[in-house]
């Protein structure tokens, strides 16, 4: 891990605790002593603290090369907890014998009550250089934990995004070579126009999966062009009716969200002429409605859910409000949200123009 620049916090760091110091602990010496041994001894407590900061900061930083993983932290604490009486006692000694030095009286041992209590002062200013250090070396993993973990998490539902537009691509394209596999028995004619609709919509369909948003314009260009396939087959069994102001169709979805719900009316419910389907499209403050009657076919149909769930799984990644799904006494209803361009930072599909259009 890169170790921050603390030239500042060098220079400027052992001063501002040595008048911490002195404001709380040797204070009464400012009224004991004269001048020229105040001037002295802050000279000495300065210099040492210097010595003591750079010798500790060495020590912190050699463990933290050593032991770098934040899975290490309790190793970390423990050397230093263990370098700690030691570079303690280091401090109380450099400034016994400056003052020995500089006082000029010869060596004494220290009553039991002033080592103490200087080694206690001592014990207080390693442990905040230690604490400066090795507290910044845990923040700055912890900081980059994050960031990684953000990343990783991102990553992942994009992946998940990815795939679930893999599963859509396929899902369509075996429905609409089922429905040309049976015109081209029935209207051969009819299935050669068929194929060019199929050519003009995967031509949408696979540049969609370029994107995670549409707007609301694009994806009722291509269901246009994707009900002429559904008329095609159907002709008067099925009706589309859209309303969507031209303020809404700026907004955004998720690509081919109305193929997914306009088939799954398709597939659940009972398409005849005499009893048509119909499916309404309402983009209205905001959220995109589209209901069809209920008219179930009497034969249960195989689904396993992938389009609705894809649909909700969708939003759910792209960090939006839910979807509605509400089956009413003669219809069934799917609520979504429109997404304003300023509100996402994901990939959206431009302006698109079907073939043909």
């Amino acid at each position: 891990m890169k170790y921050a620049n603390d030239i500042k916090i060098r220079l400027f760091g052992p001063p501002a605790l040595f008048l911490f110091g002195t404001t709380f602990f040797r204070l009464n010496w400012y009224f004991e002593f004269s001048l020229r041994q105040i001037i002295k001894t802050d000279i000495i407590a300065i210099s040492a603290g210097y010595i003591c900061w750079e010798l500790t900061r060495r020590v912190v930083l050699a463990v933290q090369r050593r032991y770098p993983s934040h899975t290490q932290t309790r190793t970390r604490i423990t050397w230093l907890a263990l370098a700690l009486p030691v570079l303690a006692n280091f401090g109380w000694f450099i400034r016994k014998v400056a003052h020995t030095v500089f006082d000029q009286k010869g060596w004494y041992w220290p009553t039991a009550v002033d080592y103490t209590s200087s080694l206690g002062i001592q014990f207080f200013y390693h442990c905040v250089y230690m604490v400066i250090y090795e507290g910044g070396y845990v923040l700055r993993q912890w900081q980059q934990t994050y960031v990684e973990k953000e990343a990783l998490v991102k990553a992942n539902l994009q992946s998940q995004l990815d795939s679930l537009k893999n599963q859509i691509n396929p899902h369509f394209l075996f429905n609409n070579l089922n429905s040309l596999s049976s015109l081209i028995s029935e209207n051969p004619r009819q299935a050669e126009a068929f194929v060019d609709e199929i050519s003009s919509v995967y031509r949408y369909l696979l540049r969609s999966n370029e994107f995670d948003l549409t707007t609301l314009r694009n994806e009722l260009a291509f269901i246009d062009s994707y009900f002429h396939l559904l008329k095609t087959r159907y002709t008067a069994g099925i009706e589309l009716h859209i309303f969507a102001p031209e303020h809404e169709q700026g907004l955004l979805l998720p690509p081919l969200t109305l193929q997914v719900l306009v088939e799954n009316a398709v597939k659940h419910n009972i398409i005849l002429a005499e009893q048509p389907l119909h499916i309404e499209i309402l983009a209205r403050d905001g959220s995109l409605i589209v209901r069809n009657n209920l008219q179930r076919k009497s034969t249960s149909v195989v689904s396993n859910r992938v389009g609705l769930a894809n649909i909700a799984t969708k939003y759910q990644l792209l960090g939006t409000g839910g979807i509605d799904i509400r089956e009413e006494a003669s219809s069934f209803v799917v609520t979504l949200p429109l997404l304003a361009a300023s509100t996402t930072d994901h990939p959206t599909m431009p302006p698109f123009v079907l073939a043909g259009s």
